[in-house]
């Protein structure tokens, strides 16, 4: 018997189209998607800038606020040091000033200056004004009254001089301590006097501020008790008797 043959065909079906339409169907990035990221990183390295300036700042903040203290604490130091100087100083300057009074005396009296241990500026009886002593007799008894040469010489007895007025303040101060005594012509001597034509102090010097109450003649000068502070002077007789001031150094300048 004849064997029949039989044949099978086999058809494979082409799905290249599907395949193309899988592609077309594939996600994939676009241009959106793309800047989303990078705004994303973008956001991430702003948030680290941030934090990162944050803490800068705080530091900086803090190491400013350090500085700010340790400057004014610098500065009170400073400021207290400045006063202390100065303090220091001054006290230099009254210690030497005591020390060039003392050795101005042959014989210091320390009793009479420092009795109880306690310096004073002044001598008993003496008026303290500024940087001098004043002493202002007050003999009621016109023949306890003294000439303006004699008036001088008592006044060096006690390392002083008749009284020289240099300011309005000094001459003020000498008016307000100046009594009324027998009449309107007697005063007290001071140390300004007449000599070679010419008007001085016994220091020496000269002013350019006077307070005249008179323009009568004579050659020594008497402050005269009156209302007028600033209008008392008066010329006359150094032979007149009179009341007189004394001036000399603190032993302690104020």
């Amino acid at each position: 018997m004849e064997e029949e043959l039989n044949y099978a065909s086999v058809n494979f079906k082409y799905n290249g189209a599907s395949t193309q339409e899988n592609r077309k169907t594939a996600p994939s990035s676009t241009p959106l998607q793309v800047a989303a990221a990078c705004l994303g990183i973008l956001c991430v390295v702003l948030i680290s800038v941030i934090v990162l300036l944050t803490v800068y700042y705080k530091s900086s903040r803090m190491h400013y606020n350090n500085l700010t203290a340790q400057n004014q604490q610098l500065w009170a130091e400073k400021t207290s040091l400045e006063r202390q100087t100065k303090e220091l100083t001054r006290e230099r300057d009254a210690l030497n000033w005591t020390v060039g009074i003392i050795l101005e005396y042959d014989n210091f009296s320390v009793n009479s200056y420092c009795s109880q241990k306690v310096c004073k500026p002044c001598l008993e009886g003496w008026e303290l004004f500024q940087s001098s002593c004043y002493f202002f007799t007050k003999q009621n008894f016109s023949s306890l009254w003294k000439n303006w040469t004699e008036s001088q010489q008592h006044c060096r007895e006690y390392k002083a001089h008749l009284v020289v007025i240099g300011s309005e303040e000094e001459q003020e101060f000498i008016s307000n301590h100046s009594t009324w005594y027998h009449d309107d012509l007697h005063g007290y001597w001071t140390g300004f006097s007449k000599m070679d034509g010419e008007w001085r102090w016994v220091d020496g010097s000269s002013t350019n501020v006077t307070y005249w109450m008179s323009a009568k003649l004579g050659s020594c000068m008497l402050t005269v008790p009156q209302k007028n502070l600033l209008d008392n002077w008066d010329k006359v007789g150094c032979d007149m008797k009179n009341r007189w001031i004394c001036e000399t150094k603190a032993l302690i300048k104020s």
